[in-house]
């Protein structure tokens, strides 16, 4: 493992970045994905990269679901996390707003969305709706998150309902 030093925000610099225990854990996606493709199920890795910046603690979260076989024939990579590729520089950065996991499921009287937000309560979470595209947002203390997520249809956001357990929060959107 290589230690680098430098910017605080930046992968490249300030701590201990663990490349090497990263490869080792996606190391196994291949042939997982060869299993996938065979159940029509689903896989997710997550990890986290903590160290010290100039001024403060940076903690890097990251992870994405693979999604085969499931209302099509099409693999579908979902990332997460707050590691994210500056498109300037082209270098990682661990950025302070974590992207969540997030589900979308299809049901009879309405379509639900999941989202893991750890740390956060249902007065905590708000929502905006432009077209069929929702907008999550959440904050309490030092955990912020944002996601995009696009819908089936399009729904006013009246016709939207928060609750939140554990950090999971559920949205019914009612048709």
């Amino acid at each position: 493992m290589k230690k680098r030093t430098a910017k605080a925000g930046s992968m490249e610099e300030g701590f201990d970045v663990g490349l090497g225990g990263i490869l080792k854990g996606l190391g196994g996606l291949v042939e997982k994905l060869g299993e996938l493709a065979e159940t029509g199920r689903e896989l997710s890795k997550t990890g986290e990269i903590r160290g010290l910046g100039s001024d403060r603690e940076i903690k890097g979260v990251y992870g994405f679901t693979v999604k085969v076989g499931l209302g099509g024939n099409e693999v579908k990579v979902e990332p997460f996390g707050n590691i994210k590729r500056d498109e300037a520089s082209g270098r990682s950065v661990v950025q302070e707003v974590t992207e969540p996991a997030v589900d979308v499921f299809e049901e009879a009287d309405h379509t639900l969305v999941v989202a893991e937000m750890p740390g956060i309560g249902a007065e905590d979470v708000r929502l905006e709706v432009k077209d069929d595209v929702l907008t999550i947002a959440a904050e309490r203390a030092k955990k912020k998150y944002r996601k995009e997520v696009l819908l089936p249809g399009s729904f006013p956001r009246e016709k939207m309902k928060v609750s939140c357990t554990n950090g999971v929060v559920e949205i019914r959107c009612v048709k």
